[in-house]
């Protein structure tokens, strides 16, 4: 199982922070588009790195157009040496066209053309053939030589597609070399809801996950601590996070799945009364457990090989609390020892 950290947004401190997260020991590092760009962290990690991967978790792709992220995805796997993971999501309506200003339509085909769009793009550079892509969204006929800077040395870019519900997912499968599951994800869910779905997807282009190739990635919630003091704080962090994504409706099928429907109309009726606080309250341990791996730092290793082992092929520390970064280090060597 690879083990993935994060890079954050600090320009000033990215290339120090890729080569100390490299040296402990992690296979990635990734970057989320929230208040800063995702990208240029990455270039600075890339430099100042050797092995470790470099992926984007994730860039909005409908902020952006194929070839546009085409570009800068090929230039990112050209200077990383071949380790960029591109990860892209569709963010929401609200956000696409009332910050981005740009169109919304049927997420999930969408993406699944914006993806192919930019694989035809990165195809056309490879090879010198015409670009003639002709889609319901997207068009890019036109690639003079002046614009095509050839094939990559390293191959073309491994895409990864953020997906919670089953037709993104299907996508996923599809078009991707990988999925970035949502945090607000269950082992039975993956097992039961998301994996049928990626296998529906691949199996449009003849393939199965048992081929490998295509990886499925996880930032898993872990209440863990030292001492009880710091195993309350934890708690009471991922309960509240737990609610967050809870209230919003897009995620209501997770919690149906385990017939916690109810709860999210209770916690978007609370998010609109800015009450944080008592929706994680609403959080109880029986759904603390199946969000969260809990207990000491030496068992939490075990607990995700427990849970995740064989399901998922990368995982990463979804801790929304303050800890010391020696908390996980001895993780990461367990995890990584298998």
């Amino acid at each position: 199982m690879l083990v993935d950290g994060g890079l954050g947004f600090d320009l000033a401190k990215a290339a120090d922070a890729a080569r100390d997260a490299e040296a402990v020991g992690y296979d990635g590092v990734w970057t989320a588009e929230t208040s800063h760009d995702p990208f240029l962290p990455l270039l600075l990690g890339a430099g100042a790195t050797e092995r470790i991967e470099l992926g984007t978790g994730i860039a909005v792709a409908f902020a952006r157009s194929p070839m546009t992220l085409a570009n800068t995805a090929y230039d990112l796997q050209a200077y990383s040496g071949g380790r960029l993971l591109l990860g892209l999501g569709s963010q929401i309506k609200a956000h696409i066209t009332k910050r981005f200003s740009m169109p919304w339509s049927h997420p999930a085909p969408r993406m699944r053309e914006f993806i192919l769009a930019m694989r035809a793009i990165w195809d056309a550079w490879d090879t010198g053939d015409k670009l003639d892509f002709r889609g319901d969204f997207y068009q890019h006929t036109l690639m003079t030589p002046f614009f095509n800077p050839g094939p990559n040395p390293h191959g073309q870019p491994k895409v990864f597609l953020a997906a919670v519900g089953r037709l993104m997912t299907e996508v996923a499968g599809e078009t991707a070399d990988g999925i970035l599951c949502h945090g607000f994800t269950t082992e039975s869910y993956l097992r039961e809801v998301t994996v049928p779905a990626l296998e529906r997807g691949l199996a449009k282009r003849d393939r199965t996950l048992a081929d490998g190739g295509f990886q499925l990635s996880l930032p898993a919630f872990v209440v863990t601590g030292t001492t009880e003091e710091e195993v309350a704080r934890s708690a009471k962090g991922v309960r509240e996070q737990i609610a967050f994504y809870g209230s919003t409706p897009a995620y209501r099928g997770v919690l149906e799945h385990h017939g916690w429907g109810d709860l999210q109309t209770e916690l978007n009726a609370l998010s609109k009364q800015g009450a944080w606080v008592a929706m994680g309250e609403l959080v109880d341990d029986d759904i603390l457990d199946a969000f969260a791996v809990q207990g000491p730092p030496d068992q939490i290793a075990p607990q995700l090989h427990d849970r995740f082992g064989g399901l998922i092929d990368r995982v990463s520390f979804y801790a929304p609390y303050k800890s010391a970064p020696d908390t996980w280090l001895p993780i990461i060597e367990s995890l990584k020892a298998g």
